[in-house]
């Protein structure tokens, strides 16, 4: 299976794909949909909307995990971002990919153990779950990869749990 982790944000949207067999964990591709500030709105989103539709017509994920928003502060920024997400999940859509979403304490509780881990213990776990010789930059790059590697772990719960529900 081929899952596309994906950190939703307008001037910097995290990607990575896996490949997940059995339990190995390997990493394709990951990297960063970078928009210039400055740029008008609707040029960025339809950049983003672009870029992740190609990356996901090169690479043919089998599934689209992206991180929930949770913004506390700044509703500007947590309406932008969502727009971003919406485009992407947009592209995602349009080619029929099922579409998974996870908070930030689902992923860290995934990647780590621990729901409340701090970024670079989230981000040494990935470097280790995936080999890497280092963390992946920029941090939004590796929070992709860890929501790839939240999606790869829940998905084996929930087959897990389908095949109990059909018994």
């Amino acid at each position: 299976m081929r899952i596309l982790g994906i950190d939703p944000g307008i001037a910097i949207v995290g990607f990575g794909f896996i490949d997940k067999d059995g339990s190995k964990l390997t990493p394709v591709q990951y990297g960063s949909i970078e928009t210039e500030a400055g740029t008008p709105h609707e040029k960025r989103l339809k950049q983003v909307y672009d870029s992740a539709s190609a990356l996901m017509d090169k690479y043919k994920p089998d599934c689209v995990a992206v991180e929930k928003l949770f913004f506390n502060r700044n509703v500007t920024t947590a309406f932008t971002v969502g727009e971003a997400r919406g485009v992407i999940i947009l592209a995602a859509a349009q080619r029929g990919l099922p579409i998974s979403e996870y908070t930030p304490m689902q992923v860290k509780q995934a990647v780590v153990g621990y729901g409340k881990a701090e970024k670079r213990q989230v981000q040494e776990m990935v470097r280790m779950f995936l080999k890497l010789a280092k963390i992946p930059k920029p941090d939004d790059v590796a929070d992709a990869l860890a929501v790839a590697v939240c999606h790869a772990h829940f998905s084996v719960m929930q087959t897990k749990l389908n095949e109990v529900r059909r018994k």
